[in-house]
């Protein structure tokens, strides 16, 4: 494949509705993939790019970082995968490869900075682009193997919201005899009650209101608590071994981090575009820890996909057409879906 321009769906300028367009895509190198996306997840950071809430954009944006396909062609020197292989893409597409992190396969933590699979610039000094087009190409070690056991269009949004929770849930050792609390049941939340009910722990959602209760206990909580009653922050005192908060709005962390019993720790994987406040004594009270929490790197992803596959989950979606995405978000944004849209790319 020679570079080539391919459909897409982008945002000409921050804050503008996104629009039908074509975008060029750079020859199949020696070690790259051509994927024909499949499904493309919506995720809430794809908003916060588009609408520079995170800071300044590169545009035409093409969102996307939930990528699902099959690969089309392959470099002379791939050896990791073959055309007709399931393949997934995430939140980055490159690393410098060099340094102690990106060894470590912690490439998300890269010392000079990943390169983002959208809103970022190459090696090669060009702009990427993401999945809410028809094709992409990546190189093969930034690519990902998603198993037989998941169907695509549920499998793309595990590129992001499945790993954005596994990864914390696995490092604090979630699991047998533990008590996790998960905060907001949305597309990043409803992963993590998958995942953590998954691993063995005894989960709670933590969610403003009981609207999606039936959701959360059928998800695999075992509980399921209103934020927005004041009593329960009183009965829920020195609870969780856990909590991991998933909203991308600030939360009252000192009242959050009273819910933790000694030595348990807080961990944001959501991320509000406004500060927050905190008092230092509500950490040195019970030898607690404030924590963040990212995505994985290639080695966690595929472990993430291969666990969910083992364990039969996939994320709750709502398929639709490429012409709905401004719609799809408008309701992300007014918390309308249960709980992730994911693009048909063959609408594009």
């Amino acid at each position: 494949m020679s570079v080539t321009q391919v459909a897409a769906y982008a945002a000409p300028a921050a804050k503008a509705p996104l629009e039908r367009t074509t975008i060029p895509r750079r020859p199949v190198g020696e070690h790259d993939v051509l994927i024909d996306i499949k499904f493309a997840g919506i995720c809430h950071s794809d908003i916060h790019q588009a609408t520079d809430g995170w800071g300044e954009g590169i545009f035409p944006m093409v969102p996307g970082h939930e990528i699902a396909g099959v690969v089309t062609e392959v470099g002379a020197g791939v050896t990791k995968f073959a055309v007709g292989d399931r393949v997934g893409v995430g939140c980055f597409v490159d690393s410098c490869r060099e340094c102690e992190q990106c060894l470590a396969g912690f490439e998300q933590y890269c010392l000079k900075g990943m390169t983002g699979t959208y809103n970022a610039i190459d090696k090669n000094g060009e702009p990427t682009y993401g999945g809410y087009s028809t094709h992409i190409v990546v190189d093969e070690n930034y690519t990902v193997r998603i198993p037989e056991g998941i169907d695509l269009d549920v499998a793309a949004p595990l590129l992001c919201a499945g790993i954005t929770l596994y990864s914390p849930l696995k490092h604090w050792n979630a699991g047998p005899g533990k008590k996790v609390a998960i905060v907001g049941l949305g597309g990043l939340g409803h992963m993590g009650v998958k995942i953590a009910s998954a691993f063995g722990a005894d989960v709670t959602v933590l969610s403003q209101s009981l609207r999606k209760k039936d959701d959360g206990l059928r998800l695999g909580a075992s509980e399921y608590h209103a934020t927005s009653d004041e009593t329960t922050f009183e009965k829920l005192a020195g609870t969780f071994d856990l909590i991991v908060s998933t909203v991308s709005a600030p939360l009252p962390l000192d009242t959050y981090l009273r819910l933790l019993k000694v030595d348990g720790a807080f961990v944001n994987v959501g991320a509000p575009e406004d500060p927050v406040s905190l008092n230092l004594f509500s950490v040195i009270a019970g030898r607690k820890t404030l924590a963040g929490s990212s995505i994985g790197g290639i080695a966690e992803t595929q472990e993430m996909l291969d666990f969910c596959a083992e364990h039969g989950l996939g994320a709750e979606i709502e398929l639709i057409g490429a012409d709905r995405i401004n719609e799809a978000y408008d309701r992300v944004q007014a918390s309308d879906v249960r709980y992730r849209f994911v693009i048909d790319t063959a609408t594009i």
